[in-house]
């Protein structure tokens, strides 16, 4: 007996006036199998044939490639990979995405019998489902209409189906199926619609029931492949070319026209610094739309009650991958976001990690750096951070840096306390954005009002004269105005604010990175971010109310005081802003740790060459001298 395709009409199983049942078609099938270790291979590459015609099929050929598919089904424990290995390839190689519902159907039982049956080619099974997570090319485009997104839904879903019916199947689908997905994800071309519709179905396998067996691997994937995506960006080289040095200083500049907004509260970011930097590159607009789909996600697993576990995993992640990565500037918004979404578990977690990793002796230095960074970046800018949990970290921060302190007889030496500079600095940050909170609710005042800050800050490793000038400029004048500091409220500075100790440690060419989750410059990840985030113009500091009451007199005093001894804690800011205005000049950050012009006049410029906080913070990175 041979079947011809023109035996067959529409109906499976009828040749001509006589039915043929299943049985039959099986019995065939086999035997053209064995035929083939006979020599006798008609019967079998007639049936390859069948499989790999890759033409538009008419409806006749389409039921005829449906029932051999059945009956190779019936037939798996025949079928031998080396005799038969040009059938294999045929099946492997069939895209789920050129067919309709029942050949999808039949293909996908074959699939599954095949891994169930042959361990040999459980890899091979599990290659072709994840395979099918991309479209094929010409298909891209019919993915943005309705009747594209159908077809997403029927193949992805069926593809899904199989492999957690092939899971519970074969107990090694655990550690076969994490390695075939890194594999098989795709690099990042014109199509970068493959990767965002590939990251989505990775999320996928994570929060279905396949997520018990793979989860953790394959969100410990994503958050890999974002960092991947994040460094190729190559933002930090942009910002260090001479001539882009002028671009965030504008933004000292109230109301310059250089700063360019859409006039509206449209939640968009000024569109001066995403055309200087973002717009157009791809690499970016991929990462803000796989970043998204992860906030999306994570959004779902807290409506499902799953994101205190997954959140174990992210963290893990980060303190693998994130948290060690020199330039990172964005991917790290994953944790801040999953922090946002449960401030009360996921964001003390997140906090008290860091701290336990800083204060721990059992990392090593470059690691405890790091975390006191993202630390104070994070106590500093996360809205949703309670004060209280602000002053719980810095206790714990300045009782080491005490204690640090007691154990030191030499004086300083940036390279060899670099662990403790880095912790003072990130005390005086976190206090520049949080000190007027917490002054303001008597209990964390008196809290914060016996911590030994003075004690660590005038030691003779002296911290202030190594951490950056503008630090410690703005927490010198936020603690003279809260009265902070108990024993002497003048600290008095000259060049060497900028001296060769400040710059051994790092300065102006590298603490201006220290602090990771400075504003995000993407712009769809911006939305999700930016409810949850401290901006520097949101900021009410501890001199609000006396500028406010400032007169023209006191400005003109000041404007006579001695630049060559400066006085950190009489000089003014000469900033206010009014809280309503806050939502505009949302990305205008006013902080930043990168000083404008160095000392005097090299610091100010709008009032008479008073020290101040620049705008912002360049974008995040992690310090590469860590």
């Amino acid at each position: 007996m041979r079947i011809e395709i023109a035996d067959y009409n529409p109906r499976f199983h009828e040749m001509d006036d006589i039915d043929y049942s299943e049985t039959e078609i099986v019995k065939y099938v086999k035997e053209a199998l064995a035929s083939v270790r006979l020599g006798d291979r008609e019967n079998y590459d007639h049936l390859v044939g069948v499989l790999h015609h890759k033409e538009r099929r008419a409806p006749d050929e389409v039921a005829l490639l449906v029932t051999s598919l059945k009956a190779l089904s019936g037939a798996v424990s025949h079928i031998d990979m080396i005799c038969h290995s040009s059938l294999l390839s045929s099946i492997f190689g069939m895209s789920m995405w050129n067919y309709g519902p029942d050949m999808l159907d039949a293909l996908l039982e074959l699939v599954i019998s095949l891994a169930a049956s042959n361990a040999k080619l459980l890899d091979s099974c599990l290659d072709m489902l994840v395979s099918n997570f991309m479209p094929p090319y010409y298909l891209l485009d019919a993915l943005k209409e309705p009747r594209g997104l159908a077809k997403k839904e029927q193949v992805l879903s069926r593809v899904h189906t199989a492999l957690k019916d092939i899971a519970a199947l074969v107990p090694l689908v655990p550690m076969r199926l994490p390695p075939i997905v890194a594999q098989r994800m795709p690099s990042v071309y014109k199509k970068d619609h493959l990767i965002l519709i590939y990251i989505e179905n990775m999320l996928k396998l994570e929060s279905d029931s396949m997520g018990e067996l793979v989860g953790s691997t394959m969100l410990m994937a994503v958050v890999d492949r974002l960092i991947d995506l994040d460094v190729e960006i190559g933002l930090e080289e942009i910002l260090q070319d001479d001539s882009y040095k002028g671009i965030f200083e504008l933004e000292l500049e109230e109301g310059d026209e250089a700063i360019d907004y859409d006039g509206e509260d449209d939640g968009e970011l000024p569109r001066a610094l995403t055309h200087k930097f973002l717009s157009g590159n791809v690499i970016a607009e991929i990462l803000d739309s796989l970043m998204v789909l992860t906030f999306e996600h994570l959004e779902s697993c807290e409506n499902s009650g799953r994101l205190a576990k997954v959140f174990e995993i992210l963290l893990k992640s980060f303190q693998k991958t994130v948290m060690t990565t020199y330039k990172s500037k964005f991917a790290q918004f994953v944790m801040f976001y999953a922090c946002a979404l449960d401030p009360e578990n996921c964001g003390i977690r997140f906090a008290m990690t860091l701290a336990d990793i800083f204060i721990l002796d059992a990392y090593p230095p470059v690691t405890r750096m790091s975390a006191v960074a993202y630390l104070a970046s994070y106590l500093s800018r996360g809205k949703f951070v309670s004060a209280s949990t602000v002053v719980t970290i810095l206790k714990r921060l300045v009782d080491w840096c005490l204690d640090y302190c007691t154990s030191q007889d030499g004086a300083i030496n940036p390279k060899a306390h670099r662990v403790f500079y880095s912790g003072c600095q990130a005390i005086m940050y976190v206090l520049c954005f949080r000190m007027r909170s917490m002054m303001d609710v008597p209990r964390l005042k008196s809290q914060l009002l016996v911590m030994p800050i003075e004690l660590v800050l005038k030691h003779r490793l002296n911290p202030l004269e190594v951490c950056l000038p503008s630090v410690v400029a703005e927490f010198l004048r936020q603690a003279k105005a809260a009265h902070l500091f108990t024993v002497s409220q003048t600290f008095i500075f000259n060049d060497l604010l900028e001296s060769e100790n400040s710059r051994d440690f790092g300065g102006r060419e590298r603490l201006d990175m220290f602090f990771p989750f400075d504003p995000c410059l993407l712009k769809r990840c911006d939305s999700f971010i930016r409810p949850n985030f401290v901006y520097w113009s949101m900021v009410k500091t501890t001199y609000d109310d006396d500028e406010v009451n400032s007169s023209d007199e006191e400005d003109d005093h000041e404007d006579s005081a001695d630049l060559n001894e400066l006085n950190i804690m009489d000089e003014g800011m000469g900033r206010s802003y009014e809280e309503q205005e806050v939502d505009l000049d949302y990305a205008l950050d006013k902080m930043s740790i990168t000083p404008r012009n160095g000392l005097g006049g090299r610091f100010g410029g709008r009032f008479h060459g008073q020290m101040q906080m620049p705008s912002r913070i360049r974008p995040s990175t992690s310090p590469e001298s860590l």
